[in-house]
């Protein structure tokens, strides 16, 4: 009998092993795989050749997941497959609604996104592929207009409301001086190794780079946008008045909830029922404070008053920088894990802020050299309220998406690299709205205006549910959604502007925030009171964030198990 036993048991150990093994090999293709080399193509390969051969790849690794057991993997193995079948499956998606026939979003584009590619250089094999870049911007703008003409006669496009400003994104890259251009700002500071000779000779390429490759592409891209674009874009704003948009809606639905459970109709009433919550918190600040007023006279009281904005663009980053540093101080007292690597608060470069939202975290890879960066967005300061800085700052910096990005990179070997690259709107948007919750206990918001900025961030962001859902679902239009907004947000009216822009531009996206920080705010309660004194906030903080990025799903799974083993421990 215990023969049998034992050889049972080596068995399902061996078949275990076996599952394990298959799910490696299929991780290890996923990884490896080069559609093309950077040498043919500096900054990426999007052709429409390249994009089919893409769904292609997927769709055979998915045949392949489709063959393993998922009962004999073990957590870690569990979540890695699960996280690769949706990683792929979106991929298929991406082709099969021709996404990479519409590059553009009010803020962003394959255009403004170059640069990115403006960083310091530290030796001389960045400062030859930073030149390579530069010189492959012809190339690369080759591939995406033949595309966006394709979407423009699709209708698979945006809408030509969204574009007002956006004309800086390609005229502040137009110089008469090469050594004014934003993409020329690397070579002022060249690093020490060089010898005269060799900065002389990168001086020359950099200068020809500039005059030869950058200005006459952004010129191309301008008269592109003005003569091609502008005139041809659709009117209507709602995705699903594209073709197939309705179920290209629940598709975006489903990838950025990490679910298949929500509807447009389930989602609006979840935002509805958080507005009037929400709404509640914000008329007893209002009271506390004895306002002479109704709850819209407040609202232009904080958009109009002087004390509520800084004068210079300094004050305002000195001011994020406080609230950075007395973020850092608590973090040991809630985390049980930090990370290793550092972040700085910057200025959203000119050339794209005047379109770009009032701040956003912007990462880096593991072993760059680089620190990540918090950018606060110092355009038109009258439109920056520093009531709302320190639930901007924790939700961008620490402990939000610095922190849960960073870790998320400096993963341990036994989490597949692509994990390690993941980033998955609904838990990393919910955990930075999360943040922001958290940062009350931290001690962060200082005064009843201040307390009132975070929930006119969780306002926002249950607006987003409403507004969201109404433009794509519903057909609402630009002007409903910004009346909405307005009276219900202290947002200034530019960033409400930009914000209906982005929604109009990124069906879906929106959605993340509030549907993760509910979920999460659901599990803590669940946690706390289950476990009572039991409870210990910062190794609830680990469950969350010590496996990386993870689905919705997967999250409920693992802090239901972490509510088992401490009763039982």
């Amino acid at each position: 009998m215990k023969f049998k036993l034992l050889i049972l048991l080596m068995f399902l150990i061996f078949s275990c092993d076996r599952e394990n093994e298959k799910l490696e090999i299929i991780i290890q293709e996923y990884q490896n795989h080069e559609a093309y080399g950077y040498k043919d193509y500096p900054l990426g390969n999007f052709s429409e050749e390249y994009f089919r051969s893409e769904k292609e790849f997927a769709e055979n690794l998915l045949i392949k997941l489709s063959h393993i057991d998922v009962n004999k993997l073990d957590e870690n193995d569990n979540i890695s497959f699960e996280l690769l079948s949706f990683v792929l499956k979106d991929i298929v998606a991406y082709y099969d609604f021709e996404r990479f026939l519409n590059p553009l979003l009010s803020d962003s584009g394959f255009h403004s996104s170059l640069v990115y590619n403006v960083k310091p250089m530290y030796n001389y094999k960045q400062i030859k592929n930073y030149l390579n870049k530069l010189n492959s911007i012809p190339q690369y703008v080759d591939q995406y207009l033949p595309l966006l003409r394709k979407g423009l006669k699709k209708g698979v496009s945006q809408p030509l409301v969204i574009f007002n400003g956006y004309e800086s994104t390609y005229n502040d890259h137009i110089t008469k001086d090469f050594e004014l251009n934003y993409f020329y700002s690397p070579f002022k500071t060249l690093p020490n190794g060089l010898s005269q000779t060799q900065k002389d000779s990168v001086l020359n390429e950099a200068k020809k780079a500039i005059e030869n490759s950058v200005v006459p592409q952004f010129i191309r891209i301008k008269v592109f946008f003005e003569k091609e674009y502008y005139p041809n874009t659709r009117t209507t704003i709602g995705v699903s008045e594209t073709p197939n948009g309705a179920e290209f809606y629940q598709n975006r639905i489903n990838y950025y909830t990490t679910s298949t459970l929500y509807t447009a109709d389930e989602i609006h009433q979840i935002g509805l029922n958080e507005v009037a919550r929400i709404k509640e918190e914000m008329i007893k600040i209002i009271q506390d404070l004895n306002f002479k007023g109704s709850f819209n006279d407040f609202f232009k009281f904080l958009r109009t008053d002087d004390q509520f904005y800084a004068k210079t663009p300094k004050e305002l980053l000195m001011y994020a920088r406080d609230i950075s540093k007395r973020a850092d101080e608590q973090l040991p007292r809630f985390f049980k894990t930090l990370p290793r690597k550092p972040y700085g608060v910057a200025p959203v470069p000119d050339a794209i802020a005047p379109k770009y939202t009032g701040g956003r975290y912007v990462g880096t890879s593991k072993n760059s050299t680089n620190p990540g960066y918090y950018w606060v967005n110092t355009y038109d300061l009258k439109s920056r309220t520093l009531y709302t800085i320190p639930a901007l700052t924790v939700h961008e910096a620490v402990p939000g998406h610095h922190l849960q990005s960073a870790l998320n990179n400096e993963l341990g070997d036994s989490i597949p690299q692509f994990r390690r690259n993941l980033y998955l709107s609904a838990y990393g948007e919910g955990w930075g709205l999360y943040t922001e919750f958290l940062a009350d206990e931290m001690g962060i918001y200082t005064t009843p205006y201040e307390q009132f900025g975070k929930f006119t961030y969780e306002m926002w962001r249950a607006c987003r549910l409403v507004i969201d859902t109404g433009i794509h679902a519903k057909g609402w239009s630009r002007e409903e959604a910004i009346d909405y907004m307005s009276n219900n947000t202290a947002l200034s009216l530019h960033e409400i502007n930009t914000e209906i822009d982005r929604y109009i531009s990124w069906p879906g996206q929106a959605l993340s925030y509030k549907i993760g920080e509910l979920k999460i705010r659901a599990l803590r309660n669940k946690a706390k009171l289950e476990l009572k004194e039991k409870f210990d906030i910062r190794e609830f903080h680990e469950r969350i964030l010590e496996y990386g990025t993870v689905t919705l799903s997967t999250l409920e799974r693992r802090i239901n198990n972490y509510i088992e083993e401490t009763k039982n421990d």
